[in-house]
């Protein structure tokens, strides 16, 4: 790789100009080819970028995105420019289709580019640079855009958005790694695997800034790192309802708490932490009966669950009486 690498660049650094305002390719440019998609949810007012690369930490460099304007995918002969500029560009009201337009033609390593550009209005825009590796093409249908590079073959961008059309039932982050296992299933990245990323927006703006981000969830180094994506957003759906159960308790509904916290438990059945907080949610409201059980079965588990529980009421986390607090601990 490391021969083809510096034929490339050889290349490429022959056609750099001296214009300070474009964009350069430049010698430590990352050989980031892959596959993705950026697509846009107009029901749940939901975007995202989803990656997979052969190729470490993908996600640093290759998806971008900010709620109330716009996501990125750069890639191939990575120029991140394309992520925090072209961001801006839509910020100050261009389309998707201008601001890729305005940087494309700033920039002198185009042809060695492929980029996809989407704002929150559902405009997508893509381009794939003419001396991409091959297998390379993108596809932009309704609502998204799949693009890729130096694939196996010629089936991965197709299987990719026949799939994405095919899951519109699904949640936008769940229906963006169904794709991005579509195109691996087709033969992917010629290279193999390594990394992946799913990056989720909200399309209105958000208040603050680390609101920013619905998902952000990485895979920066693995043998099989979209099985690993999909593990990671399985557990953070577990969290979401942990929260929904938590809220639930402040509300006083009880009923609905138990079942939040009870399809968590389903999801990630492993996770001691989640049964733990149930289990002082439930001291919490008086029903003691029903969490000793639950602490009995973590305490039993890992012991340092116990000495946690003897610290939580100086915290205001476990408001129980000093007999409750004992027939928690077993003393």
């Amino acid at each position: 790789m490391k021969t083809l690498y510096t034929i490339f660049l050889t290349a490429l650094l022959s056609i750099v100009i001296n214009n300070v305002n474009a964009q350069f390719f430049k010698a430590d440019e990352p050989f980031a080819h892959t596959f993705s998609i950026v697509a846009i949810d107009t029901a749940t007012g939901e975007m995202a970028v989803g990656v997979q690369s052969h190729w470490f930490s993908v996600g640093s460099l290759v998806s971008w995105g900010k709620s109330g304007v716009g996501v990125v995918a750069t890639q191939s002969f990575v120029n991140p420019a394309y992520g925090p500029e072209g961001l801006k560009l839509i910020s100050e009201g261009k389309t998707a289709e201008q601001a890729l337009q305005i940087l494309v033609e700033q920039d002198p390593g185009r042809d060695y580019r492929q980029v996809a550009f989407l704002d929150t209005k559902g405009n997508v825009s893509t381009y794939t640079g003419k001396l991409c590796v091959q297998s390379a093409s993108h596809i932009i249908g309704e609502n998204f855009s799949v693009q890729a590079n130096m694939m196996l073959n010629n089936d991965v961008v197709p299987a990719m958005a026949k799939i994405f059309r095919e899951n519109a039932s699904l949640p936008l982050a769940e229906r963006v790694v169904k794709t991005m296992q579509a195109a691996q299933d087709a033969g992917g990245d010629i290279r193999g695997k390594q990394s992946a990323v799913l990056l989720v927006f909200n399309t209105k703006t958000v208040k603050y800034e680390w609101m920013d981000k619905k998902i952000d969830l990485r895979v920066d180094d693995n043998t099989a790192p979209l099985i690993e994506l999909e593990r990671l957003l399985n557990v953070f759906r577990a969290y979401e309802h942990m929260n929904n159960g938590d809220l639930a308790i402040e509300a006083g509904d009880m009923t609905k708490a138990l079942d939040e916290y009870a399809t968590a438990e389903k999801m990630f059945p492993d996770n001691l932490e989640m049964k733990y907080w149930k289990a002082v949610a439930l001291a919490n409201k008086n029903k003691l009966n029903d969490a000793i059980p639950i602490f009995m079965e973590i305490f039993e588990k890992d012991s340092n669950w116990k000495e946690l529980t003897k610290r939580l009421p100086a915290s205001g986390l476990l408001n129980i009486s000093d007999e409750d607090m004992l027939r928690i601990i077993g003393k």
